[in-house]
């Protein structure tokens, strides 16, 4: 029987002892590390299920969301770069209507037969934040970066406080779309599109977030040059894998306060766990086995 267009051997595969299958869905997706926690929160709750991943292409997204419960299917993460796209095929519950504006979704659950989408990228970012004593009230920011994660992370800083965010994307539309939605959001908060990551005036921010994919990669260049660091600079890296960046590299050899993204990957986990499962998540225990991974 033929591979459908939406399913390779390697990560899609049929089994099936397990009651629930749950799944991170994405192009690419083999970096993620999320089915290590997801996995052993499952085994250590006693729970048949498993947590996959799911590397759908382009044009096999709207057959793998059509099967989802031919296919035991009852959960998704879901990461670049369907945030967006997966909107078309979910509802929102009344509390997150604002994900309409946002345009981001990261979890997709089965709830009540119905598909409902959650975006856990924005409070679990705060929740790292939280834990790293990091305020966002009155900070003024620099985002790199104008896809799903960025428009979370702005959500979520526009609405906790911040002064300021400067945003600079190589792709225009994406970069006033994301000031736009904020606009729209929280009428009056001070947001602006820059032509050039020298136009964020990182000198004058008190915290940097990276949320573009630059840095995934060995070959990949540093966005940011190290003269544009200064001493109360936080730097936020949300790339994961690798767990140190040419930029976190360049914050650390100056001497700054930095983090990657493998607590707000823990926290938005945990909260999507809960949304799976109805159980509370054993954060702990996903922690570990994120570290491990790492």
């Amino acid at each position: 029987m033929p591979v459908s267009i939406y399913q390779t051997p390697l990560i899609y595969r049929m089994k099936d002892s397990f009651s629930e299958i749950y799944g991170v869905l994405g192009y690419p997706v083999k970096h993620s590390l999320s089915p290590l926690m997801h996995n052993a929160a499952l085994a250590a709750l006693r729970i048949n299920a498993e947590y996959r991943l799911f590397e759908v292409a382009p044009e096999g997204l709207a057959a793998f969301m059509r099967d989802l419960i031919k296919n035991n299917i009852r959960g998704l993460n879901v990461t670049i770069p369907y945030k967006e796209k997966v909107l078309a095929f979910v509802e929102l519950p009344e509390d997150s209507l604002h994900l309409k504006e946002v345009r981001a979704v990261n979890t997709v659950v089965l709830k009540n037969g119905k598909w409902m989408g959650f975006n856990t990228d924005i409070p679990g970012f705060l929740m790292d934040l939280e834990r790293k004593r990091i305020a966002p009230e009155n900070k003024s920011v620099a985002l790199l970066g104008a896809g799903g994660a960025s428009r979370a992370i702005a959500y979520a800083l526009a609405g906790s406080g911040a002064k300021e965010i400067s945003i600079y994307d190589i792709d225009k539309e994406k970069t006033q779309g994301v000031v736009s939605m904020i606009k729209k959001l929280f009428p009056g908060f001070d947001i602006r599109p820059s032509s050039s990551v020298d136009g964020l005036d990182i000198k004058n921010k008190d915290l940097l977030v990276n949320t573009t994919p630059v840095g995934m990669k060995e070959s990949d260049p540093c966005l940011v040059k190290e003269g544009m660091l200064h001493k109360g600079l936080f730097v936020y890296d949300v790339i994961y894998n690798p767990a140190q960046t040419k930029l976190l590299k360049i914050a650390q050899n100056a001497g700054l306060k930095n983090s990657n993204g493998l607590g707000m990957l823990l926290y938005q986990g945990a909260l999507s766990f809960a949304h799976f499962t109805g159980k509370e998540a054993p954060v702990e225990i996903m922690r570990q086995a994120l570290e491990k991974g790492i």
